[in-house]
């Protein structure tokens, strides 16, 4: 009984009820699937037309080669034969993925060692770098290769020379203006008015200098808000365009910025009036001269510039063999210090050559520096220390570090008031005050706020604190009326 669609014994037996013919279950039922009828005729046929056949289970017979020893052992030979093919087959693949191993690590020994050359040669050129900047110029510059520093013109240099003169006579005199907040009044300081403005990843505030009535604030999204301190409302918002990462109230109305892109932008009355692009990276500190007259910025790129307020140009630029993180002018004008990331130091230069004075070892990267308006003082902080550092302009060396302020958490920035009594310092556990007691030469932390805070300024009289978070929340901490 064989199937009579492939011929062998089935094993699944099953029979047409119209032909009587035999089949495999299987074959038929996937024949009549597809086609409908039966095998070898024009009859319809279904799977209910099959009748199953039981029959006992067929033994196959062996092939006609393994019916004899030796047709078993030429079988057994033959698997011999294909086993040790495929054994050589297998040795050869082997042999060929070790070469082609054997060069690919070769490749990669020869990339890393290319790779390394490259970042050597990349670490040299940045050190060139140092003394020679290229920048590509904007508005009325044009391109410049600066090697050695360059000194202020006639006309500014003499402005500095009346502002230092000016200003350094009028201070031994100057006394405490009867109008300022005590020790007392800072003491009892709390937090009066908060505003959250629409500014995220806030960088920046700066209070107006005329009176204090304004604050601006900026941050990484290029929005600039500008916060009513008297009315503790928000006044107005523009954009400008770039992300901002500080800001300085110049005189009158207008207000100048640093990007990450390295521009210098000045903007009145929420107008962009010029853009000054002196630096091959992010302007990261911007300082005005005493006079009014000068505008400093520092970067990333090692470049100190300084620019002609009046018309809105580069008139100096002087080098730094580490990039820079902060500046500041001396309360007379005539020094301008700037901090740096690499080498951890405050280094102070002329503000006429760009010539570098002197320099004070911090130890870590500078975080923010401010000078006091005793003229002999210049405090600064390193990121993600808890301390201060006070330096005297008079002394050299260890001689030169008068004082250090442990604060107790990470600082961020610093504030000194005018009258140079309170140090101001803020940090993301809150803001804090330091009392400088002229009549006991002693230090003493007189306010203790948990603010927390990117930056902040004091307001007008020292009546006030101003400050911003990263969020771009605006808390002005002061004594209640």
């Amino acid at each position: 009984m064989l199937c009579a669609i492939s011929g062998e014994a089935p094993e699944v037996p099953v029979v047409s009820k119209k032909t009587g013919t035999v089949y495999e279950k299987r074959l038929i039922e996937k024949y009549i699937e597809e086609h409908g009828k039966e095998p070898g005729t024009d009859a319809e046929l279904d799977v209910e037309d099959l009748l199953p056949l039981k029959a006992g289970r067929v033994v196959r017979p062996r092939p006609p080669t393994l019916t004899s020893i030796p047709a078993l052992l030429a079988t057994f030979q033959n698997e011999w034969d294909s086993l040790a093919l495929e054994t050589y087959t297998l040795q050869e693949q082997l042999a060929q993925t070790r070469m082609e191993l054997a060069t690919a690590l070769y490749q990669h020994d020869a990339a890393i060692r290319v790779i390394a050359r490259v970042t050597k040669e990349r670490d040299e050129a940045r050190q060139s770098l140092a003394s020679v900047t290229v920048t590509a110029a904007s508005g009325g510059d044009t391109d410049s290769m600066a090697v050695d520093n360059e000194e202020l013109p006639s006309a500014l240099s003499e402005v500095v020379d009346e502002t230092h003169k000016t200003l350094s006579k009028s201070r031994k005199k100057r006394g405490v203006p009867a109008d300022w907040a005590s020790n007392d009044d800072v003491a009892a300081f709390e937090p009066v008015a908060s505003e959250d403005l629409p500014v995220s990843r806030a960088t920046s505030i700066n209070v107006e200098s005329a009176d204090g009535q304004y604050a601006a604030i900026a941050g990484l999204d290029g929005t600039v808000a500008i916060f009513a301190v008297a009315a503790q409302k928000l006044e107005r918002t523009f954009e400008v365009g770039e992300p901002v990462t500080t800001a300085l109230w110049t005189a009158g109305t207008r207000i100048v910025f640093g990007t990450t892109k390295g521009a210098v932008k000045i903007y009145e009355a929420g107008a962009e009036v010029a853009t000054l692009k002196s630096h091959a990276g992010a302007v990261t500190g911007l300082a005005v001269h005493p006079s009014g007259r000068i505008l400093a910025s520092v970067g990333a790129d090692k470049t100190i510039a300084l620019y002609d307020l009046d018309n809105g140009t580069r008139v100096s630029r002087a080098h730094s063999t580490s990039s820079l993180t902060s500046c500041a002018f001396h309360p007379d004008g005539h020094l301008l210090a700037a901090g740096t990331s690499t080498t951890g130091e405050v280094q102070v230069y002329m503000t006429k050559t760009g010539e570098l004075a002197t320099s004070f070892v911090l130890g870590a990267p500078v975080q923010a520096l401010v000078f006091s308006e005793n003229g002999y003082w210049i405090a600064a902080t390193a990121k993600g220390q808890t301390t201060v550092t006070i330096f005297d302009l008079r002394k050299e060396g260890d001689a030169a570090t008068a004082k250090v302020l442990d604060i107790g958490s990470a600082v961020s920035a610093l504030s000194w008031d005018y009258s140079g009594q309170f140090l101001a310092t803020a940090g993301p556990a809150g803001l804090t005050v330091q009392h400088y007691a002229k009549s006991s030469k002693k230090w003493s932390q007189t306010l203790s706020s948990a603010t927390p805070a990117v930056a902040v300024q004091w307001g007008a009289h020292a009546k006030q604190l101003l400050s911003v978070n990263a969020d771009g929340v605006v808390t002005v901490v002061g004594g209640k009326e």
